[in-house]
This record gives structure tokens, C-alpha cells and sequence, in this order.
């Protein structure tokens, strides 16, 4: 299956998978109150740091930006639109801080690692006779494949630009939702291989 882990033995690959995701969740849902613009611009540098740790080859990952371009060029227009133009400087800064951090777990964290950290929160399903596993294993593809989805997006942009020389266009929408498709089918048949959520094991 498509993976975006990047191999290594850095501090952060050694960490326990449950503590990044716990701390990656703290840390959103603070963020998520907090109103004053000035205090996402060290936030900001504390997670390009992060990356920073992991070498060039983690410096090289601040490319999903790429891909939010538009979206977040989209929503900041709106703001200044509306007379908000601060307040949608810091809804941008907000969520560029929040997909980095949750990326840096996805890069530094095996799925097998995810997996298995996720279970847990569906333990209560085995009271009515469900797997846990398999809901795990969707909030783990989702965690694990939103990135990437962004870096797909971002080439059929480059893409696009290079041929009409135009930066984004609605006509990347369809492409992009059959790159999307193509994708589930191939991790659906990857699954299938390997014994579906229960054939995914260490």
C-alpha cells in the first residue's frame, strides 16, 4: 500500500505512537480556543522545527503545504472579503499548524503502530460482539492518507499549471477524484490481500 512513512531512528520515530496522537489531540483542541494571531507564529516555528529534526529528507515534507495553497488562499480571501482579514489570518495559521503536526505523526509513526494505538478507543464494541480492529483501521487510513491525498492534488496541480500555465482551476476537481477512486481500490485489494483489518498485524 501507498505509504508516506519516512524510515528512520530519530527521537520522534522512537516515541510511543499513543503519546504523539494524545499530544496532537491536546494540543488541537486547545488551538481550537485560542483567538490572538500572534500566538500561532511560534507554534508554527515549534512544528517546522520538528521537521527540521528529521533532517532535509523531513524539511522535504513541508511540501503538503503545496496542495492546501489554494484552499487556504480560498479562505483568506473570504475573511478579507468580509472586513476579517485578521481573524482569517489566524483560522490559516491555525489549521497550517494543526495538518503539520498531525502529519509529523503520520511520517514518524508505522501503521502497524497507529493501529495498535487506536484499538483501544474501540474496545467497547467487543461488548456488542464487533471487532474493534476494524474501526481502527479506518480512523488509520483516514490519519494516515489525508496527507497524502494533499501531496496527490499538489502534483496534478503542478500538472495542470504547466501545460495552461494557470495555478489552480475547478478542472483539477475531476482528475483529482479519480486519482482519489483509483487509490481506494488499491488499498481496498492491498487489505484484501493481507487478510483485511485482521490480517494487518506486526
Amino acid at each position: 500500500m501507498i505509504s508516506i512513512y519516512l524510515h528512520g531512528e530519530s527521537w520522534a520515530h522512537r516515541l510511543p505512537a499513543s503519546l504523539k496522537l494524545l499530544v496532537v489531540a491536546i494540543g488541537s483542541l486547545i488551538l481550537f480556543r485560542v483567538q490572538d494571531f500572534w500566538v500561532f507564529l511560534p507554534c508554527l516555528a515549534v512544528v517546522v522545527g520538528l521537521y527540521a529534526s528529521l533532517g532535509r529528507e523531513g524539511l522535504m515534507q513541508l511540501k503538503l503545504l503545496r496542495g492546501l495553497s489554494m484552499f487556504l488562499a480560498i479562505l483568506l480571501g473570504l475573511h478579507w472579503f468580509s472586513g476579517t482579514f485578521f481573524e482569517g489570518v489566524t483560522v490559516v495559521l491555525r489549521l497550517i499548524v494543526m495538518i503539520l503536526a498531525a502529519n509529523f505523526v503520520s511520517i514518524t509513526t508505522r501503521m502497524d503502530d497507529m493501529l495498535e494505538a487506536v484499538q483501544p478507543l474501540f474496545k467497547p464494541l467487543q461488548w456488542l460482539g464487533m471487532s474493534p480492529r476494524r474501526p481502527a483501521l479506518g480512523v488509520t487510513l483516514v490519519l494516515r492518507f489525508a496527507p497524502h491525498m494533499l501531496e496527490v492534488f499538489s502534483m496534478l496541480r503542478e500538472a495542470y499549471q504547466a501545460r495552461s500555465g494557470a495555478k489552480n482551476s475547478w478542472r483539477l476537481l475531476a482528475p483529482f477524484a479519480i486519482q482519489s477512486l483509483r487509490m481506494s481500490d488499491n488499498v481496498a485489494e492491498a487489505l484484501k490481500a493481507r487478510g483485511g483489518a485482521e490480517g494487518l498485524s506486526r
